[in-house]
């Protein structure tokens, strides 16, 4: 299933997902650190969204509250 999803408080300002019966199958970010959002988003490539959720929520960018990884996992959350 393909979704999109706004991030909050971070410099990506759209995450879209496509998670077939619980594997995430691709994410593509806009905006944000180009190497960096690339660099997860082929790394959760043909994980379970849950695993990616469990790695990833929480993380803090800077003295920020969230980071684009947390957003990620929010994106996550809200597509299954």
């Amino acid at each position: 299933m393909k979704t999109t999803y706004k991030p909050r408080g971070t410099c990506s300002n759209l995450i879209e997902t496509d998670v077939e019966d619980g594997i995430i199958k691709s994410i593509k970010f806009t905006n944000g650190c180009p190497g960096n959002l690339l660099a997860i988003s082929e790394l959760v490539k043909g994980m379970s969204a849950k695993e990616a959720i469990e790695r990833l929520e929480g993380i803090r960018c800077g003295n920020k509250n969230t980071s684009c990884a947390d957003q990620l996992a929010q994106a996550l959350k809200a597509t299954l």
